[in-house]
């Protein structure tokens, strides 16, 4: 039987673009993966890592207009958002190309024999290696920022990780298109090309977190898909580390004491944020804590101006448009749920933004769980709370996030014990502003708990280098034998602890 053909697709029409290539067949994934595994030793040497993501980065910005629109021909996310991910894409490859030639990142510490120590010491260098190949998992809403070009695969090359990519569907043709660049960047490197390959498919991903050649794998999308892929990857005869990032409500609690001074700015920055990218940011504000009462109506009116303002959008695709639909038509079906800005189809093709209230007396009840699940697409929901208390047994019931954000007053007697609370539900607490837009700098931590991710590790900043690395020590170890890195006269020149 011949390959399932993998087709790009408008999804502002739903009709087929062009077909890109074929799905990948259990052997073509041990083919990939084997051909990656070969290039390791290549990619050993620091300096050639560093101008090889250098050269991917200069690659795509010269590429610039036929990167953005393809991406935008399957996504309809508009030039301006993916001229905007390109340039961050483009950035996070040269960021990491400065990581690896500092080298502080090796984390290197030595400690010198001390007979007198009780129990004695050897000498012992320890130092962090790459894992082996990198299984990435391609996201739909970020084609370039967390898909073929994106983090997982810079750091993971960083690392001295060859990648496998398996694609997403949403983009097949950006990633072809992603995928040639690097593989050029490697080439006029210096490398073999095989340091990323591209495999198309779902059975393709399966395949590829099993192959026992993978060493480790990032994720971002779906729980229920990163779930099935990560329980795969726990239950192989090696286990292996999985870094997935699987979905988040990104909870906003917002006190009286902010809605006092400023309730309508505070509404129309929720619109804002919420309908960004269609809703479609992993980050998005999907849950709201706002009191009842006068200044809450304010805020409410304000959200729903902004929201209605948005108009209609069109979303990656039309499944996960369907998925929209029907999510919020089930949402606003519960007992004492609102829509104040009705969320649904506008067309076949478009969705429209919307608004669900509820008293927050139901949830701290543990009525309604749907309303506290993540609903992917332009669309919040505002539980509208009468104290403290139903704040408190509302974040009780939350599962873990990326993000969690708090509203205050600038002297706000609630605000130190709410922000206690919201601290361990997520990897990044906000105090004002809107948790989408993630800054790339080495003190960010884009992860939280599940099932936000998978790991405690961040897919952002500096640090996401650490998910494909493991430490090894040497003891009593001669000097021409350790790397050059662990040796007294250290000529790298790298950093040590």
């Amino acid at each position: 039987m011949s390959a399932a053909a993998v087709w790009s697709v408008d999804p502002r029409t739903g009709k087929p673009r062009e077909q890109v290539g074929t799905e990948a067949t259990a052997a073509d994934v041990d083919r990939a993966v084997r051909a990656a595994h070969a290039t390791r030793e290549a990619l050993a040497d620091r300096a050639v890592r560093a101008a090889f993501l250098r050269t991917a980065a200069d690659l795509l910005d010269a590429s610039v207009d036929e990167v953005v629109a393809t991406a935008d021909a399957e996504t309809a996310l508009g030039s301006p958002r993916l001229t905007g991910e390109l340039a961050r894409t483009s950035g996070q490859l040269r960021a990491f190309a400065a990581v690896v030639e500092d080298g502080a990142y090796l984390d290197v510490r030595i400690d010198l024999p001390d007979p007198s120590a009780v129990p004695p010491r050897p000498d012992l260098r320890r130092w962090k290696i790459p894992l082996g190949v990198v299984a990435v998992y391609a996201a739909s809403n970020f084609p370039l920022a967390f898909s073929v070009p994106g983090g997982d695969t810079a750091s993971a090359l960083a690392a001295g990780c060859p990648v496998v990519v398996k694609a997403h569907p949403g983009h097949p043709a950006t990633s072809e298109l992603t995928a040639a660049l690097l593989r050029r960047a490697a080439a006029k490197a210096g490398l073999p090309e095989d340091v990323v390959v591209l495999v198309h498919g779902f059975d393709a991903g399966v395949e590829l977190v099993r192959h026992p050649l993978v060493a480790a794998a990032g994720f971002t999308g779906s729980v229920r898909g990163g779930r099935a892929l990560f329980d795969a990857a726990v239950a192989r005869p090696v286990p292996i580390p999985f870094h997935g990032e699987l979905g988040s409500l990104n909870p906003v609690v917002i006190t009286p004491g902010a809605l006092a001074e400023r309730a309508e700015e505070t509404g129309a920055g929720l619109a804002g944020s919420m309908t960004l990218g269609a809703g479609q940011f992993c980050t998005k504000p999907g849950f709201v804590l706002a009191p009842a009462g006068p200044d809450g109506d304010r805020f409410l009116a304000a959200l729903t101006e902004g929201v209605a303002r948005a108009g209609a959008a069109v979303l990656l695709d039309h499944r996960m448009r369907a998925a929209f639909v029907d999510g919020v038509a089930e949402r606003a079906a519960l007992d004492g749920v609102e829509a104040p800005v009705v969320p649904g189809a506008a067309d076949e093709h478009t969705v429209t933004p919307g608004v669900l209230t509820v008293d927050a007396a139901r949830l701290a009840a543990g009525e309604h769980a749907l309303l506290l699940e993540e609903c992917f697409g332009p669309v919040t929901v505002v539980a509208r709370y009468a104290d403290e208390t139903e704040i408190t047994a509302v974040l009780g019931r939350l599962p873990g996030n990326l993000t969690a954000t708090l509203h205050c007053a600038e002297e706000d007697p609630a605000a130190p014990g709410l922000l206690a609370a919201l601290t361990p539900l997520a990897g990044r607490v906000l105090v004002g502003g809107w948790p989408t837009g993630v800054a790339v700098a080495a003190a960010q931590h884009h992860g939280g708990p599940y099932p936000a991710t998978t790991s405690t590790a961040t897919s952002v900043g500096a640090t996401a280098i650490e998910r494909w690395l493991r430490p090894i020590a040497y003891q009593s170890t001669p000097q021409h034998l350790l790397p050059p890195e662990l040796r007294d006269d250290n000529p790298p020149a790298v950093p040590r602890g």
